[in-house]
Formats: C-alpha cells, structure tokens, sequence
C-alpha cells in the first residue's frame, strides 16, 4: 500500500498545497508520482493510481490539460492555481472522481516533486521502525509514571492505545477497558469532547485537568494533546493512582509530548533505527555533516549550542541490571531535555546519554542548563536509584562547533566518575583535575620513574596512603588527620619520613608535582617499578 494524498500532504511546507477535493474513496493511495507538461497534448501516459502534478499552465490556462487527464483517471491533480480559479477546475476533477491538490504559486515543482515522492519511497511499513516506536513509547510511559507517580496512556490522534505504563492495582474501570481493547470507550470520548477538553488542549496546547467522578468510579486525571507543528499526532492521559497530581505533572507533560511528537514524526517518516541510533554521532562528527544533519531536524545551525553527557558511577555502571538503568536514564534524560527544550536531541555517544540543545539563549544559557542538569541528577536518584553525572560542555556559537567540545566534556565526565564527589560540573570547574589527569596518562608512556619514590610507594602502604591523603587535601595537615582519623603529628611524621627515604622535598612545586605524578600512576595500579631503574 502506498502513502495517501493527506500522507505527502502533510510532508509538504505550510502553504505549499492545500487539499481542494477528496479523491472518490477515502483517501485513496498513491501508487507513483507523475509530472506532465501540460502543453505536451500528444503523450498519453498511463496516470492510473498516480498524483499528476501538471506543469506548464496556471489556472484556466489548466483547463485543457485538466480535461484530458481526468478521462485517464489518475488519483489527484496538482495544479497551480488561486482559490478564485479553481471552482472550473474543481467541476473537472469532481465529475471524474479525481482528487485536486491546489499548488502555491511560488512553490518549486522540483522540491515538492522531491518531497512526494520520499514521502511515497518510505510508505511501506518497516518492522524494525515500528519495532523501535513501539518501544520508545512504552519507555515514555514507564517514565512519565514514574516522574508524575501516576498511570500514563499514551493514544494516537484516533485514541488508538499506542503504550501505557505498568499495570497497577490502583487504575480505574475506564483506564483497564481503554488497555485491553486498544482504545478508549466512545461514551467516554463523547463525554470528554461535551466537557470541552479535547477543544481545550487544542486551543492552548497546554495541560488540561478532568476532575474524579466517583459516581462513574473515575479518578482525576490531566492531559495533553501532542503536537507536530499544526498537526495533531495523538494525546497522553495521567490517571492519578491515589494521591493526586504533584506540582510538576504540567512540567513533566509537556517533556513527555514534545518527546512522543518526535517518535512520532520520526516513525512517521520511517527513518531507520541507525538514524534513529546515529543523530548524535553525525553532529558530533564534524562541521559539514553536522550542518546537513541539523538540516535534516530542522536545528538552526548557526545558534549557540551545548552538549551535555549523562552517565552513572562506577558502582551504577557494574550491577545487574545496569542495561535497565542505562535504558531508563535515557529515557529520563529524554524527557527533561524536551521539557527544557522542544529541539533538544538526545542519542547514544561512546557508552554515555548525549544531548544537544541547540539555539540557546547565551545570556542565560548556563544557569539554565545547570538546573537541567540538576533536575536530571535528582529524578536519577529519586525514580532509578541511580547516582547520575551530568558534565556540560561549552556553549559553541552553532552545531557545527560541537565536534570541538565534545573531547572536553568527555573529560569532564571522566573527572566526575572518577572523583565522585560533584554531580554536574562544566570544564572551568574541574579543569585542573582535568589537566593534572592528563599529565599522568602521558606521564604514564613515559620510561622514567623516580626511583626511590616508586619503591616506597610499592612497599610502604601507610606512607603512600597518608601522601595521597595528603594531596587530596591540598597538602592540609589538619584536614589529612581529619580524613583518615589520626592525629596531626602522625600525618607531620609520615610526611617527614617520605621526604627522608626519597630526597624530596614537598615544599617544592617541582618536587611535589613529581609525587603528584607517580601518586596518579599508583592509584590507577600503573606504576611499574621495573622502570624505576632506567
């Protein structure tokens, strides 16, 4: 079955096409994609189940043309021609049972030529598309529950059933009847459309409350109708479960539509799971395919920009079930950065959650993007039980910078797992651990070690453990005591003995950078003490 007219119609730019007559049918499919010279009256192709788009004529001029292709019996005309022309050609296409498409006088025939017949290559459905929306949604459900502590369903635009949220004793009658038929009962719909709330989330785009009725069993419940641009693509409903809805059921909302709204385009067009997989990977990339990618998801490419990395510790990162985790971190992830920001994108990169929010506001873009970043690390610890890092990168002038920050952040979020004291962090808060981390691992390719130094730090456990105590606290006797709970004098002591038994003198820069250097290489289990004698 191929794409319908209202199916490449909707792939159109506003105001390129309008649908003037339906074709006989309901919406019947397109089987191919025809342009014809409308001064050509000596080819008689084949135009059964085909769009025609008729060049060469504009209105009335049209009418000749029109009159020999509606006798051939194609599916619909595109023809270009102004509301006040059209009412001849209508009679036409009317008689016949042919649809007509009205085409904007200045829209380029070769672009919407370009854009139907895409539309047409990509109608048949892909399993693994479907496959992927499918459990996308479902993902969303489960998260939106979580965040909003209620029962999610998420329908299309027809209140088909498309994913729900876990079952839970706590679900009304209605809720269980919509689940297991796949669509809400039609009183239910009738009566909501005489309350006026599917008028309501149309008008404002915005959440709308739908008070219990304990006479009918229902509970209170909020919605939102999903939006792609102008269109309609289907609606999420919140039963609360008990005790009602929290302040942030409008915030996690409008992050769960503006999320479904991209699933739901992005299976729409049938793009495929490695697109699905590799949008992050291409912005990353470098400044050319950053830029056609922006394209591609209609990102503005010369806005500021951010990308931000999200991952879990160690500890988070070797349980069990640490696949759920990384899957539902994702998906939380997901929904605070469409609530944030509609055109946020979110993907996969090198083991961590990536996220790019383009078109930032550069005066207060920073502030902004810590408190999402905060938000993100207490929803982790709060649903998930999951201890979440955020490192945010520099704020770049456009996309196609981003592939220059990402090395940064990368680094950043190295330092985050590795220190696991803060949780969010930019590059100027962590820079010098950052720069000193790097100096050991090229430290580490080099063939020289100090050679006393190295010997007390692999046979003298206490010394090596009050000296990295030592530099963790900036060198702080007082602080280095209260750390491993001895007194003050031990810590003098066992730093006077270090400098005896290697010559060092750790009131030196130099000297301290030396042990500074060898610590990091004994902490990571690096330091090799047959290179101590070279």
């Amino acid at each position: 079955m191929g794409a319908t007219i209202n199916d490449i119609l909707a792939e159109l730019p506003a105001g390129w096409a309008r649908l003037r007559l339906e074709a006989a049918g309901t919406d019947p499919a397109v089987g191919r994609i025809l342009m014809l010279d409308a001064e050509d009256t000596d080819a008689q192709p084949e135009v059964g189940g085909a769009l025609v788009c008729l060049v060469g004529a504009r209105g009335r001029a049209a009418l000749p043309a029109v009159g020999r292709l509606v006798d051939a019996g194609p599916t619909a005309l595109a023809v270009k021609a102004s509301g006040a022309q059209a009412p001849e050609i209508e009679e036409l296409c009317r008689a016949g049972g042919v649809g007509l498409l009205l085409i904007a006088p200045d829209a380029p025939w070769d672009q919407l030529l370009s854009v139907a017949t895409s539309r047409l290559d990509d109608a048949e459905p892909q399993p693994a598309a479907m496959a992927l929306l499918e459990e996308d949604l479902f993902a969303l459900a489960q998260t939106t529950a979580k965040v909003t502590s209620s029962h999610v369903v998420i329908e299309d635009a027809a209140n088909r059933v498309l994913a729900y949220s876990t079952l839970s004793n706590n679900i009304d009658e209605l809720r269980k009847a919509s689940i297991l038929t796949r669509r809400g009962p039609r009183e239910y719909e009738l009566m909501l459309k005489d309350l006026g709330a599917y008028r309501e989330m149309h008008r404002t785009r915005g959440v709308v409350r739908v008070p219990a009725r304990p006479d009918q069993q229902l509970r209170e419940r909020a919605a939102i109708a999903i939006f792609a641009g102008d269109r309609i693509m289907g609606y999420i409903w919140l039963q609360e479960t008990g005790s009602g809805f929290g302040d942030d059921v409008v915030y996690a909302l409008k992050g769960a539509a503006r999320r479904a709204a991209s699933e739901l385009i992005r299976y729409r067009n049938q793009q495929s799971v490695t697109m699905h997989e590799d949008r992050i990977g291409r912005l990353l990339s470098g400044p050319a395919e950053a830029a056609a990618c922006a394209r591609t998801l209609g990102v503005a490419v010369d806005a500021p920009s951010c990308l931000l990395l999200v991952g879990v510790s160690r500890a988070d990162a070797v349980t069990e079930d640490a696949e759920l985790v990384h899957g539902q971190l994702a998906d939380l992830v997901a929904l605070h950065a469409a609530a944030f920001k509609g055109s946020s994108i979110v993907g996969q990169y090198e083991g961590h959650t990536a996220v790019v929010v383009p078109s930032l506001a550069s005066r207060t873009a920073a502030a902004a993007l810590r408190s999402l970043a905060g938000l993100i690390v207490a929803d982790a610890r709060r649903h998930l039980g999951a201890v979440a890092f955020v490192a945010i990168g520099r704020i770049v002038p456009g996309v196609t910078a981003l592939h220059g920050s990402q090395a940064e952040a990368a680094a950043v979020m190295d330092c985050l797992v590795r220190n696991g004291d803060a949780q969010v962090a930019t590059i100027e808060d962590v820079e010098a651990d950052v720069l000193l981390h790097e100096a050991i691992a090229r430290f580490g390719t080099s063939g020289f070690r100090h050679r006393a130094l190295t010997e007390l730090l692999l046979t003298e456990p206490e010394l090596a453990e009050t000296l990295e105590n030592y530099f963790r606290a900036s060198m702080d006797v007082s602080a280095c005591a209260h750390a491993m709970q001895i007194h003050r004098n031990t810590v003098y002591y066992r730093v006077g003995k270090a400098e005896r038994l290697t010559g060092l003198d750790l009131g030196r820069p130099a000297h301290a950078t030396i042990v500074q250097l060898h610590l990091g290489l004994w902490q990571r289990g690096d330091l090799d003490g047959a290179r101590s004698g070279r």
